[in-house]
């Protein structure tokens, strides 16, 4: 059975990363955030401590604790996507990537999707990020920070708990 499909659409908005359609579905109009997708990654260092960055994020006005992460680049796959990110927020290069999951944000309003994965990583210099701190902790603490309320995040909650099996 096909999907269905909207019966008109209107760009309304058209921005660097995100647009917003309009969208006329059969029980009434709908708006769309179209999302080019992105990755994040749980980053394990040899001592066995994940890389978490701490950043201000406009959107919620106060700093956030999170995994590293970012927009897909066009052409790049999502284990490229992680490796880059990773590199450019921590200074660590991706040795190994592995896929953990793909999620869906917030499917009632957003097609962003997020590809999860897990590396192993090395320093090999400094992030080039400058609003970026880098927080290392061991994974187990790194998930009380979840259910503490430190890590709010939902990509990195999802990921951490997905790293830990």
């Amino acid at each position: 059975m096909a999907s269905p499909e909207p019966s008109s659409v209107r760009r309304a908005f058209d921005g660097t990363f995100i647009k917003v359609d309009v969208e006329e579905w059969p029980g009434g109009e709908r708006e769309i955030v179209k999302h080019p997708g992105a990755c994040a990654v749980v980053a394990i260092t040899a001592e066995g401590e994940v890389l978490l960055v701490r950043q201000f994020r406009e959107a919620l006005r106060r700093e956030t604790l999170e995994i590293p992460a970012g927009v897909l680049e066009e052409g790049e796959s999502g284990a490229e996507c992680a490796a880059r990110e990773l590199l450019e927020e921590t200074g660590y290069r991706a040795i190994r990537v592995e896929p953990l999951a793909t999620i869906f944000t917030s499917p009632g309003f957003t097609d962003e999707k997020i590809e999860l994965f897990l590396a192993e990583a090395e320093q090999v210099g400094e992030g080039t990020e400058e609003a970026v701190e880098l927080v290392r902790m061991p994974l187990d603490q790194a998930l009380k920070e979840v259910t503490g309320g430190a890590i709010l995040d939902a990509k990195t909650a999802i990921a951490l708990m997905l790293a830990k099996d």
